[in-house]
């Protein structure tokens, strides 16, 4: 692997090019992005979930370097046709955009969830995950936006070229976990941002609703700031109605789930990551496969669940339809209709 390649995959790179903070900054011992008091999931420096940091780069360079059996995904994926979202839906209507981005509809409020609208999942224009399928809602088809909830910084979760674009367009609230809005503000100044932590109860009309919540993954844009911003996932509740929507995590031993359930549930969906797995020996601890997405069903008290994080953007070594086929696998293992847990394609829809 060359060092090119290497630094691209790190987002090693001054992070003011990419919207981000400047390189220089990242390099001194503060955190750059948050300042506040210490607590039982921020040290004063970095944020936790209560689990050691467990992988580093010595790990990254094993894995891009060691043999791999990694499956290609194909230039173009065909998802189905673009969806055509109302301008506005009494109850809820969920549309998967790709990836893990979301347009909700919800009491008649329109919610993005992790929008990236970019060719890549990367801090580049020109390397790193390139999209094998079109949104699907077209950009310019999304209703009046009136909220965007952003779960981690990660390239292929916050999209600051997205996010300025619906600034110009919308001028959508932001509501993100501590301090993704420092990484925001420094692209968008007089964005709407929202900064929250954990268990921070938002309302976003008089009906609507949205919790922060913790999950099992971590933060970074770049080398030197890893764990340096929040991340969360979103409970969003209306009407009698709530849904728990995860954009990333690992399973760890599934207590935080089952926690979640017990203080949360049960929920009449829950959408969950289902790809980006392999190798298990890497990724284990931060994204889950999908027989432990169907354990997270369960543990959430979920009726329903639908899976994303696949088909779009290839970031890891399993092949573009390997997720909805374990997904399959783990259903029937777990003596579960298969309609019970849907992998969402870009530009399909889930109504209640």
């Amino acid at each position: 692997m060359t060092r090119r390649k290497l630094l691209s995959l790190l987002g090693l790179t001054a992070l003011a090019s990419s919207g981000g903070v400047a390189w220089a900054t990242l390099s001194r011992s503060r955190n750059p992005y948050y300042q506040g008091p210490v607590t039982d999931h921020f040290d004063g420096l970095s944020f936790t979930d209560g689990r050691p940091v467990t992988k580093g780069l010595i790990d990254i360079w094993k894995w891009q370097t060691s043999k791999r059996e990694r499956e290609v995904f194909p230039a173009h994926y065909p998802a189905p046709p673009q969806d055509k979202p109302p301008a506005r839906f009494d109850g809820f209507r969920i549309v998967h955009l790709g990836h893990a981005s979301f347009l909700y509809q919800v009491a008649g409020l329109n919610l993005l969830i992790d929008p990236v609208y970019a060719q890549r999942a990367s801090p580049f224009s020109f390397a790193g995950p390139k999209r094998v399928n079109a949104p699907g809602v077209a950009f310019e088809d999304l209703p009046p936006i009136d909220a965007v909830l952003v779960t981690h910084n990660h390239y292929d979760h916050l999209d600051l070229a997205t996010l300025a674009r619906l600034h110009r367009a919308h001028k959508p609230r932001m509501i993100v976990p501590l301090g993704n809005d420092t990484i925001i503000r420094a692209r968008i100044p007089d964005a709407r941002l929202e900064p929250h932590d954990w268990s921070d109860r938002v309302a976003l009309s008089d009906t609507v609703a949205t919790t922060l919540v913790p999950t099992y993954h971590w933060s970074a844009r770049g080398a030197f700031d890893r764990r340096m911003a929040l991340w969360c996932s979103f409970i969003v509740e209306a009407t009698g109605t709530k849904i728990f929507h995860v954009g990333d995590t690992g399973y760890h031993d599934g207590s935080l789930y089952e926690r979640l359930g017990a203080e949360h549930g049960p929920f009449r969906l829950a959408v969950l990551p289902i790809g980006a797995y392999e190798p298990r020996w890497f990724m284990w601890d931060n994204h889950m496969n999908p027989e432990e997405a169907v354990k997270v069903m369960l543990s959430l008290r979920a009726e329903q669940a639908i899976g994303h994080h696949w088909g779009t953007f290839q970031l890891t070594d399993e092949g573009v339809e390997r997720p909805p086929e374990a997904l399959k696998v783990a259903m029937a293992e777990a003596k579960l209709p298969e309609e019970r847990f849907i992998p969402m394609r870009p530009g399909l829809n889930w109504t209640a």
